[in-house]
Order: C-alpha cells, then sequence, then structure tokens
C-alpha cells in the first residue's frame, strides 16, 4: 500500500475492538504474536465467512494497526511506553479514551486531522472522504486511495468525542483533550521556520533556564538544519516568541567584549516539551502556513481583500485567487512561492502538477501591478527551464500588454509551451460564476492549438 501520514487502522475500529481487551492480550502474550493473533481472531473473526487463512489475516491487521497506532512494539507485542500507560488505566473508561486520545491527537497526525475539517468548515466545503484526503493531500498530508486510515481515524475521534455527526469539531472538547486551545494551534502554525526550530530546541532541552540566545540557536542549527541571520535573531526570532508568552528574555550584561551580546532565554510554563514539540511536528508535516490560510477564504472575500489598500494584503489575495482557480480544475498543489536552487534564487508564486493522461506542470505567476509586461512573461518563460513545466499562467487583476500578449504568441508557436493569460476582465466574470474559469480555460487551449497548427 502507497505510504501514509495517518496511521494503518484496519480491523481497529472502536466500533469493532475493545481497547482494555487488546491491551490485556498484548501484556499477557508480549513476546509472542502467534499466540496474540490466534486469540484476536478467536475473540472478534471467528464467526466471519471467510477462510482461516483470511480470518489470520484479519486479526494481523488488528495487531498492525496497533502499532502503528504506537500501542506495541515493531518486533513482538509487548506494549510501549504509551500501551503500558494505557494499560494501567484500562478499568477506567474516561481517563483511558482521554489519555488515547491524546496520544492520536499528538502523535497520529489527529491535530492535522481535525484542524483541516475546521479549515474546510470555514471555507464552506462539502466534507466526505474524497474531497477530504484532497485537502489532507494539499497540506502535504499522504493518504493513500481505498485505505481506511482516515475512516478509522475518524472514527476514533468520534469515541473521543471531538469530531461529532456530520464531521463536525466539538472544539471544547478538543480544547480539553490537548490541553491547549485551537488559536495555540493557530499561532504556532503562523511561526516562522526559524521561530519553530527556536522553540522545538528550547522545548527539547527540558524548558526551564536561564540560556544564552546563542546556544539555544546552536542546538536548532544542529537538530533541525535551520540557519539563523544572527545579526537579526532578537527581531525575527526572539521578540516574537517573547510577544506569543512562550519565552522571558533578559539581556546578557554578564558578557563583556565587542559584537552583540546574546540574551538570556528563559522558557515559561506555557511551554511545555510534551505538548509544544509534538504539535510543531504535525506542523512542520503540512504545507506553508499561508496555504493554509488561501483554503480557508471564499472567493467573495479573496475579492475583497484583493482591494485592501494595502499592497502586501492584496498581493496575499491575489495568489489565494490563483490557488482556487487552479484547485477547481483538479490541479495537484505542489509548492507556494518557490525559492532557492530550483528556481535559480528567482520567485515563482505556485507551482501545480498533473497526472491526466501525460504528466504537465503548471507555473502560476500572480500580479499585482497595472500591467503585465513583455518583461513579466519573459522571466516566467525563462524559468521553466529550471522547473520543467509545460504551461505558464499569467493571473493579473488589471491588463495584460499587448506586447506581452505578443511575445507569449510568439513563445507557443515556436516550443511546447503553452502560456495562459487571465486578466482583470476574466476574473470579475469569475467572480460573478466560477464555472467560467473552464471557459477562460478553453478559450486560451484552443487559442494555443491555433498558433501550434502543423503546416
Amino acid at each position: 500500500m502507497p505510504r501514509s501520514d495517518l496511521p494503518f487502522g484496519s480491523e481497529f475500529s472502536p466500533a469493532q475492538i475493545e481497547l482494555p481487551f487488546l491491551l490485556e492480550l498484548a501484556n499477557r502474550y508480549s513476546v509472542d504474536w502467534k499466540v496474540f493473533e490466534n486469540a484476536v481472531r478467536d475473540r472478534y473473526f471467528a464467526k466471519n465467512r471467510t477462510t482461516e487463512r483470511n480470518k489470520g489475516k484479519l486479526a494481523n491487521n488488528t495487531k498492525l494497526s496497533m502499532r502503528a497506532y504506537g500501542l506495541i512494539g515493531e518486533k513482538d507485542v509487548t506494549l510501549t511506553e504509551t500501551g503500558r500507560a494505557l494499560y494501567d488505566i484500562r478499568h477506567g473508561e474516561a481517563s483511558l479514551y482521554e489519555t488515547f486520545g491524546r496520544h492520536v491527537l499528538y502523535r497520529c497526525q489527529g491535530i492535522n486531522f481535525v484542524q483541516c475539517l475546521l479549515d474546510m468548515h470555514v471555507a464552506g466545503e462539502r466534507i466526505d472522504l474524497n474531497t477530504l484526503r484532497r485537502w489532507l493531500e494539499e497540506r502535504g498530508i499522504s493518504v493513500p486511495r481505498g485505505g481506511k486510515h482516515m475512516s478509522i481515524l475518524r472514527l476514533w475521534l468520534e469515541k473521543f468525542g471531538v469530531i461529532t455527526s456530520g464531521y463536525h469539531v466539538d472544539q471544547m472538547r478538543l480544547n480539553k483533550i490537548l490541553g491547549v486551545s485551537v488559536e495555540e494551534f493557530e499561532a504556532l502554525a503562523a511561526f516562522s521556520p526559524e521561530q519553530r526550530a527556536f522553540l522545538k530546541a528550547l522545548a527539547n532541552i527540558g524548558g526551564g533556564g536561564p540560556y544564552a540566545s546563542t546556544d539555544i540557536e546552536r542546538c536548532a542549527t544542529a537538530s533541525f538544519g535551520v540557519k539563523f541571520n544572527e545579526k537579526s535573531l532578537p527581531k525575527q526570532v526572539l521578540y516574537p516568541l517573547r510577544d506569543s508568552g512562550y519565552i522571558e528574555l533578559e539581556s546578557n550584561i554578564k558578557t563583556s567584549g565587542r559584537g552583540a551580546k546574546p540574551f538570556w532565554i528563559t522558557a515559561t510554563d506555557k511551554l511545555a516539551a510534551d505538548v509544544i514539540a509534538p504539535l510543531i511536528e504535525q506542523i512542520e508535516l503540512q504545507t506553508q502556513a499561508d496555504l493554509r490560510l488561501m483554503l480557508r477564504k471564499s472567493l467573495r472575500d479573496i475579492r475583497k481583500e484583493m482591494k485592501s489598500r494595502d499592497r502586501h494584503v492584496r498581493g496575499l489575495a491575489l495568489e489565494a485567487l490563483a490557488f482556487k482557480l487552479m484547485r477547481s480544475i483538479n490541479l495537484t498543489y505542489v509548492a507556494t512561492r518557490l525559492r532557492g536552487a530550483a528556481t535559480g534564487g528567482a520567485e515563482v508564486d505556485l507551482i501545480f502538477e498533473s497526472a491526466r493522461l501525460v504528466f504537465s506542470r503548471w507555473q502560476v505567476q500572480c500580479k499585482n501591478s497595472a500591467r503585465v509586461s513583455l518583461d513579466d512573461v519573459a522571466k516566467e518563460i525563462g524559468l521553466t527551464h529550471f522547473l520543467n513545466s509545460n504551461a505558464i499562467v499569467m493571473v493579473s487583476t488589471c491588463e495584460i500588454s499587448g506586447e506581452a500578449r505578443r511575445y507569449a504568441n510568439k513563445i507557443m508557436a515556436n516550443s511546447n509551451l503553452c502560456v495562459v493569460m487571465v486578466d482583470g476582465n476574466d476574473l470579475d466574470r469569475i467572480e460573478t460564476n466560477p464555472a467560467v474559469i473552464v471557459d477562460v480555460f478553453a478559450c486560451e487551449a484552443r487559442h494555443a492549438m491555433d498558433l501550434k497548427k502543423l503546416d
């Protein structure tokens, strides 16, 4: 089965098995997995209308699911530290499922799963297994098609009281089990990679303090490969973490000599290593935080922000609109503002791909200036050599110049590239009726086909 970031859960539904009984079996037959599987088969699958061999496979699935959920070890059925803790409280149903729920949320991608549901509700998206898988995958969370991973995880979250009917999230119950609020998760998701690495390094050494900021910085770099700008460390990392309540700062007056002096860092009670580190790890599995903001916005909200006086807000809104447009024609999101070696240091707003019939890569550039010029198109065409793109989509709130269109026509006539132009008039029509995007792209496709006609 393809790789999944959600735990394998076949034959491990809370409606199918009894967690206390499985924990007791694992404790009793810790080093004899065959006896464990036989006991599971006799308890849950003996009456199934199938062969004895298939009954054994079902019992094996239960064992593999317990392993995927972190309850038993890799080599046998010995209880893990988590499994042992649950075994010790197996007779208290409330504490058992609250403790297991916390483990599933923090260690089994439960938080990302729940956060995805919340985002879908905010965006007004219809939720079923197909749309949920697509939204999870757009966040960088792999889910194999045809697997039970999502269904079983949802059933466990229902068992914990976190999810109710209709994929509704009970946020009060969620906050109680997590020990932190959803807002706290949102705040962590908004942190930069440098801020998260610094915070995680401090959490991993047990919090407390005071520590020299340079020491935490070195730990973060060594552990997570994140490089810091020493001169900008206070402004970019320390002050935001202090203002968010995770650390306290004190000027390091004990150090003599020239150069900038490090701060003394003390972790606050808000920084709990067993909470913050797992939260950050789940956040880092996802794609960029700004993508989540895109997914939550409706077209109407995006168009309102595109009229903001703040140029940065307008730019993000335009990018969000481009994301909505590309997703509406079922392209797969790959990256936002891709930088570095892949693009020779330049910037691309959005990258999408498709594997329908043949593979294609779409490079989307969003422009919030008065007009799209020939130079803008030329830059994107140059980047196709780094990205191996097949198509370029230029999205602008205003005008696309005649020279830019003529240059794009010449490129399309003499290469395998396609350049799609979406201007302000197109956006106005799409806002009124989102389905118009299909007509816009179909018109551009016919135009490209005419340019590429064989003699």
